[in-house]
């Protein structure tokens, strides 16, 4: 990849033009291309950019990006939205939806709006089914039903082989920089598990339910109420999770579509309640792996 920022920068937006340009001649397997050059790309570079993770840096790193964002003639909404929320996430919160809302981009000429789009572009005079909506990550919509199902059915089986040879002292052994041992990462994957299950109940006893927004990320490394050992929280965590299979199981196709109100989320439903948490979880195999090898790394030295 080059080093010169603007050569970078050009190509990437000319990537885009071409990729639409190319949409509107017909020759969209070129245009996805393109595209896909242009994401590859970004995330190339951004994967090697270390920002610190800590609530107060990320929230002036916002505040900095907002001032920046300002002389680039951004909606002046959004600015207004991640000043707010990163102001709420200093404080150690979420930002709620009717802070932060799902954010729709003109397909054509890029107008932003936030919480829905206009009937028509003000700039293009696109309609509004056009536009694109940006949610909060792709897992909401990256597994149909049945491979949602079948996902939940094999993460378990799949943590299973991971922890195959390793010690309960070494499940328990916390990294050398600090992040999660394997036991915390049974232990999130077994809360994700719960709050899916009581989701699941509420979709299915009552009409477009309220879903609390839960930080079961925080939860990892509280101990309060867990079972004593690694190897226990995941057998809780696999028990519940057939449970939750059966369920899903005898469900009519029709009522994956129900909707509930998420605090964080806006309207989500069932389906995609489903695809998150199972889609979620595939994050965390990769990193079940890296605290193995790390684990023996460590013991052959």
């Amino acid at each position: 990849m080059t080093t010169d920022k603007s050569q970078w920068a050009d190509t990437l937006v000319h990537l885009f033009a071409l990729a639409m340009k190319l949409e509107g001649e017909g020759q969209y397997n070129l245009a996805k291309l393109c595209r896909a050059a242009a994401d590859s790309s970004s995330r190339h570079a951004t994967f090697r950019i270390a920002i610190p993770t800590d609530k107060d840096t990320l929230a002036a790193d916002i505040k900095q990006t907002v001032e920046a964002l300002s002389k680039l003639g951004i909606s002046a909404n959004l600015l207004t939205a991640l000043k707010q929320g990163a102001d709420i996430m200093a404080q150690g919160q979420l930002p709620l939806i009717n802070i932060v809302p799902h954010p729709f981009v003109c397909r054509t000429c890029g107008h932003l709006a936030l919480g829905e789009p206009p009937e028509k572009c003000p700039t293009c005079g696109a309609w509004a089914d056009t536009y694109q909506k940006f949610l909060p990550n792709y897992w909401f919509d990256a597994l149909e039903p049945p491979a949602a199902v079948e996902r939940l059915r094999q993460t378990p089986i799949e943590v299973g082989k991971l922890l195959e040879g390793v010690s309960e002292s070494a499940l328990n052994q916390q990294p050398k920089d600090g992040g999660w041992a394997i036991r915390n990462v049974l232990s999130h994957l077994r809360d994700a598990e719960g709050v899916l299950s009581f989701r699941l109940d509420l979709f299915l006893k009552g009409e477009h339910p309220v879903l609390e927004s839960k930080a079961v990320f925080a939860w990892a490394t509280e101990e309060a109420s867990r079972p004593p050992s690694a190897r226990e929280i995941f057998q809780t965590y696999k028990t519940a999770r057939q449970e939750t299979i059966g369920k899903l199981d005898k469900l009519p196709l029709a009522d994956w579509w129900r909707t509930g109100e998420h605090e964080e989320f806006g309207v989500v439903s069932l389906r995609q309640q489903v695809s998150y948490f199972a889609s979620h979880e595939i994050t965390h195999l990769s990193q079940i792996e890296s605290l193995r090898r790390q684990l023996e790394k460590s013991k052959g030295t």
